[in-house]
């Protein structure tokens, strides 16, 4: 199970399971970056 993920801005992203890191990424994305978005197989791609 992917629970990290560190976005290039220097963001690092933790979930206590991938549901969870993927609502965060997107928050992350919508919050920092507007316009940017990824679908759950992209952040879960990314994700370690």
């Amino acid at each position: 199970m992917k629970t990290h993920l560190s976005c290039p801005c220097g963001e690092a992203i933790q979930g206590k399971d991938e549901d969870d890191l993927v609502e965060k990424a997107q928050a992350h994305l919508s919050e920092v970056h507007p316009g940017r978005e990824y679908d759950r197989d992209a952040i879960l791609f990314m994700a370690y």
